[in-house]
C-alpha cells in the first residue's frame, strides 16, 4: 500500500488532504504540532471579540475521522528530520513515519530580523497562543484605563510594524475595536493611539493604487498614524526607535514586517528562496525528488507567466489540490496537471464590517458589501469542514 505523508495542516494540507482521500487503497498521514487547523486570516476576528477560539479553529483529529477515509491517520509530531532517500520523518517523540510520496505543507511564520535589537520583545500575533495573550494582555490594558479613568488617563500606544496585509488588518480591527469599547461605555480616556510603519513609501505595496487608496482613507478615518518610508532600528523596555529619527513609547509592538518558511525546510536538501521557501515546478513537485511535493505559503510557487505569487489562501488551495491530485496521478502511472495558480481578488478587513477589496483585478469594492463578499468567502470554506469534524466527532464517541 503506497504511504503519503503531508507535513502541515494548514490550508494547503487540509485543501491537499481533501483530495487524496478520493483514493481508498492508500494510506495517508497527516502530521502537525498543533492539534488545531489555524484559521489564520480570521485570528484578527479573535483579538477584535468578533469571534472566539472555537470559531478559528478546526479540529484535526475529527477532522480526520469525519473524512472517512480507513487508512488515514492524524499524528501530533514535532518533525525534527527528513531522509529524502529513505523516505523516513524522523520526529522529537521519537516516532518514525515512512512515506512513498511527501507533502510539505508546513506554512510560514513571521520573520524577526536578528539586526533589530529586542524585537525578541514583540508579538507574533499569527501564532494563535500569542494572539490570544495579545487580546487579554489589551483588554486588561483597557480595563485598567477604565478603573484609573478619575485619577489619570495614560495614553495606550500599539504600534504596528510592517503595513502589509497583516499589519494594516490588524491596525484597523484594534482601532475599531477600541473605539466601540469605548463608546458603549461613554468612557473618557479614551486616548488610544495606534502607529502603523511601513518601510515602503505606502502602506500595502504591490498592490493597486485604487486599494491601497480606500484601505488608507480607512485607516485615517479611524484614527490611524501611518508613517512611511521609515523602519524599526532597535526597542529597549517600551521605546521603539526610527531610522526617521523618532522614538515611541509604545504599551504594545506588534511586528508583522516579513515571513520566512518553517524550519522544517532546513531538513530538506532541494533548492530554496532566501526566505527558506522551497522551489517547486508546475507539478507543485521539489527541484529534486519527484515523489516529494511543497505547497502552500513554505512553497516558491510561480503563475503560468513566471510571476512569484504571493502567499494567500486563493494560492494555498489551488497548490494543495494539484499536489493531491498528482500524487494520486503518479499512483495510477497517469500524466500529471499544471498547476494554474492565480489570484481570483484580494479581500482587506479594515475594521467592524467594512473591507475593501479588488475582484478579479476588474473592479473594487468597499464598505459593508466588501466585508459580506468576505464573509461568504470564508464561510464557503468553513462550513464544509465544520461538518466534517462533527460526523467525526459522533464517530469518536461511538468508539
Amino acid at each position: 500500500m503506497e504511504k503519503v505523508v503531508i507535513i502541515g495542516g494548514g490550508y494547503a494540507g487540509i485543501y491537499a488532504l481533501r483530495e487524496l482521500v478520493k483514493n481508498k487503497d492508500i494510506k495517508i498521514t497527516l502530521i502537525d504540532t498543533h492539534t488545531f487547523h489555524n484559521l489564520q486570516p480570521e485570528v484578527y476576528d479573535l483579538i477584535a471579540n468578533k469571534s472566539n477560539i472555537a470559531d478559528v479553529t478546526i479540529d484535526l483529529t475529527t477532522l480526520c475521522m469525519g473524512l472517512k477515509h480507513s487508512y488515514l491517520e492524524y499524528k501530533n509530531l514535532k518533525v525534527t528530520q527528513i531522509d529524502s532517500l529513505k523516505k523516513k520523518i524522523y520526529t522529537e517523540e521519537k516516532e518514525i513515519v515512512e512515506f512513498d510520496y511527501l507533502i510539505m505543507a508546513a506554512g510560514t511564520r513571521t520573520y524577526f530580523p536578528h539586526v533589530i535589537p529586542g524585537l525578541n520583545n514583540a508579538h507574533d500575533i499569527k501564532k494563535l497562543n500569542w494572539a490570544v495573550y495579545f487580546k487579554q494582555s489589551f483588554e486588561n490594558q483597557l480595563f485598567r484605563k477604565i478603573q484609573d479613568e478619575a485619577k489619570k488617563c495614560d495614553d495606550t500606544h500599539i504600534v504596528v510594524v510592517g503595513a502589509g496585509l497583516s499589519g494594516v488588518e490588524i491596525a484597523a480591527e484594534m482601532a475599531y475595536n477600541s473605539k466601540m469599547f469605548f463608546k458603549r461605555g461613554n468612557f473618557t480616556c479614551d486616548n488610544l493611539k495606534i502607529s502603523l510603519i511601513s518601510s515602503a513609501d505606502t502602506i500595502l505595496p504591490g498592490l493597486d493604487s485604487k486599494l491601497v487608496a480606500i484601505s488608507h482613507e480607512r485607516l485615517k478615518s479611524l484614527g490611524i498614524k501611518v508613517i512611511t518610508n521609515t523602519k524599526l532600528q532597535r526597542c529597549e523596555d517600551n521605546l521603539a526607535y526610527f531610522t526617521n529619527g523618532t522614538k515611541i513609547d509604545h504599551s504594545f509592538l506588534i511586528f508583522t514586517g516579513g515571513v520566512e518558511a518553517s524550519k522544517i525546510t532546513s531538513e530538506l536538501d532541494v533548492e530554496k528562496n532566501s526566505k527558506g521557501q522551497i522551489i517547486v515546478n508546475e507539478y507543485m513537485q521539489t527541484s529534486k525528488y519527484e515523489n516529494i511535493f511543497a505547497i502552500g505559503d513554505v512553497a516558491q510557487i510561480k503563475n503560468r507567466k513566471d510571476e512569484i505569487m504571493p502567499p494567500n489562501v486563493t494560492i494555498a488551495r489551488i497548490s494543495g489540490i494539484n499536489a493531491g491530485k498528482n500524487i494520486l496521478n503518479l499512483i495510477n502511472k497517469k500524466r500529471l496537471e499544471k498547476a494554474n495558480p492565480k489570484l481570483e481578488g484580494i479581500l482587506i478587513a479594515l475594521g467592524g464590517k467594512y473591507a475593501a477589496g479588488s475582484i478579479y483585478g476588474l473592479f473594487h469594492v468597499k464598505g459593508r458589501i466588501a466585508y459580506e463578499i468576505k464573509k461568504y468567502v470564508f464561510d464557503s470554506y468553513r462550513k464544509p469542514l465544520l461538518k466534517l469534524i462533527t460526523d467525526g466527532y459522533k464517530k469518536l464517541k461511538k468508539i
